[in-house]
């Protein structure tokens, strides 16, 4: 979903055990266009998750272990072509817009029946929109996206197969956004308000948490083990009509340690696993040697590029000030050793990162990669030296002030495979440059909700690309609910308006631009105004982005319509993986 932040997208790839959605809305769904083989059923299939699931209810918390997890539970109105980027039929087998381009409606698919055998209706959708995706007081949930212009999306029921959504003014990329996952009216619609939050918690009875998708849940052991079993009441069948998922049971075993997961995997305990691009090399190794076990790369369109973002709310007010001058974060850009980090962090398996578009993606992609700089100590030094930020005491470390150190601590993942490598390299050259740098490491299901909390000064994180930009609109649009390094901008009381009147001039022209490419239906004008946002993006830097790894998968032989070509992306169902042995 939208609202996720994409770590989920790093460490997890257990999208691929459904049918894919064929292009005519009103057949069966199928995959033949992707030249997968039909499979059998049976089998069982188990991944790595990186902790416990905080809770079972998807827009009760921001949570990326849930994430992977809800993706086999439930399904949107829509989803994404594996092979072509392009949105297909889910839950709503077609859809129409109005000539206007305010007027969604949504047909929705019949016979789909809930994991409890309940109907599914037009009621579970409205439910949805209105009471989870749209309601503020969800912390997980999307209700930015339900306000145009300080008006409400409205969201009715026209009959019982049909959901009608009219926008107050046209909006390009609302079909995109459809991919929410819809829960059932007949288990939550007694939660209202703040009170969603607290449903469905990890003790809840399995047979309580009611989905549409592959799978349900068939038992959770906290710290240990998320057990899903197939839908009997799925609505998927393959191109042949045999029902899906081919799969009998998925099992989810929570491992923290990426050493441990790869070892796990090692042993056959777990049967794929998202690589890194310095585990890559001992893996393919193995692989060559004749392991059973096959390790895929691709160039990523989706997936997690790794930023550095500054504070501009620091608590300590001279950093704070510091940090919000453009001028000090396009020095420390320059102390930024990409091709370092390409290389022993990433094994050379990652490339130039751009400026919240993924290089790859032909659509809106600007190149960037010139005011990346390149990495130049001298040239940092002098530019920090411009700003009067000197070693006034010679004791090796610059100063914000007389007697005061430049001194910052930087948050990171430390159960991450490649953040903490990543914080030491930035933290050895901010040294050479006399900045000193404190490594605050904590969990890296933390790292979000640090960020939107405040409590950090500097901190390594990642967000995902995605097909349009207006899918990341919460992200980079000043105000977002996830631009998090400048916090003081978000919504005051009417939880809609951001303070306008402190974002910097910068801050303001991107917000000017993400507001009018939202609502302009002419593709080439919103092509222009996103490479307007990337090359202020570029010159301002509300973040450094560092690089873009590839995609790296490791899966094991006893699989077969194994696709691993676009990355992982919530609410995205590939095609069903076959068990071969």
């Amino acid at each position: 979903m939208m609202h996720r932040s994409t770590p989920t997208l790093l460490m997890l790839s257990a999208l691929l055990l459904s049918g894919l959605a064929a292009a005519a809305p009103k057949k069966s769904p199928t995959y033949t266009s992707l030249g997968v083989a039909a499979g059998k059923a049976g089998g069982n299939y188990t991944l790595a998750l990186g902790d416990s699931p905080q809770s079972f209810m998807y827009y009760g918390v921001i949570d990326n272990n849930l994430g992977l997890v809800a993706q086999q539970l439930f399904d949107g109105l829509v989803e994404f072509n594996l092979d072509t980027y392009k949105i297909e039929p889910a839950l709503a087998e077609s859809w129409t817009i109005s000539p206007d381009g305010k007027v969604y409606t949504f047909k929705l698919r019949q016979g789909v029946k809930w994991s409890d055998g309940e109907a599914f209706n037009a009621d579970d959708v409205v439910f949805t929109y209105q009471q989870l995706v749209a309601n503020p007081e969800a912390r997980a949930g999307d209700a930015g996206n339900f306000v145009i212009d300080g008006k409400k999306v409205e969201i009715d029921k026209v009959d019982a197969n049909t959901v009608r959504f009219t926008l107050p003014r046209p909006s390009p990329a609302f079909l995109l956004q459809q991919r929410y996952f819809i829960m059932p009216q007949h288990q939550l619609g007694k939660f209202k308000g703040a009170e969603v939050n607290n449903a469905w918690p990890t003790n809840t009875p399995p047979a309580e948490i009611v989905g549409t998708g592959p799978f349900k849940l068939q038992s959770y052991t906290p710290g240990q083990k998320v057990g899903l079993v197939k839908n009997p009441n799925y609505w998927k069948t393959d191109a042949a009509g045999t029902k899906l998922p081919y799969l009998n049971s998925l099992d989810f075993l929570i491992i923290r340690d990426p050493q441990a997961q790869v070892a796990s995997f090692l042993a056959g305990n777990i049967d794929q696993l998202n690589v890194t691009g310095a585990q890559f090399p001992d893996l393919k190794q193995k692989e060559v040697a004749g392991a059973a076990f096959k390790v895929i790369r691709s160039t990523a369109l989706f997936g997690s590029p790794p930023f550095v973002a500054y504070n501009f709310d620091a608590k300590d007010p001279a950093l704070a000030k510091l940090f919000s001058d453009t001028r000090f974060r396009k020095a420390m850009q320059l102390a930024v050793n990409r091709p370092r980090i390409i290389d022993t962090v990433y094994n050379g398996l990652a490339s130039l990162p751009g400026h919240g578009v993924a290089p790859v993606n032909k659509a809106f992609y600007v190149n960037t990669t010139a005011q990346l700089g390149k990495f130049d100590l001298a040239a940092a030094g002098k530019a920090l030296d411009a700003l009067g930020i000197k070693d006034t005491d010679g004791d090796g470390v610059r100063n914000v002030s007389k007697g005061k150190n430049l001194e910052i601590d930087l948050t990171y993942g430390t159960d991450s495979s490649v953040y903490p490598p990543m914080a030491t390299i930035l933290q050895n050259d901010f040294k050479q440059l006399g900045v000193k740098v404190n490594l605050k490491g904590i969990l890296s299901s933390k790292l979000l909700s640090t960020g939107l909390s405040g409590d950090y000064e500097m901190i390594l994180h990642a967000f995902g690309d995605q097909p349009d930009p207006e899918l990341r609109k919460p992200i980079w649009q000043p105000g977002g609910s996830l631009y998090y390094w400048h916090r003081s901008l978000q919504p005051a009381v009417d939880g809609q308006t951001p303070n306008i009147a402190k974002m910097q001039p910068w801050e303001k022209q991107i917000y000017d631009i993400f507001d009018e490419a939202s609502t302009t239906t002419a593709a080439a004008k919103r092509k222009a105004l996103y490479a307007r946002w990337q090359l202020l993006f570029a010159q301002y830097l509300p973040v450094t982005p560092i690089a873009k790894p590839e995609n790296i998968a490791a899966i094991s032989n006893k699989y077969g319509n194994y696709i691993y070509n676009l990355g992982v992306i919530p609410g995205y169902n590939p095609v069903p993986l076959v068990y071969q042995k």
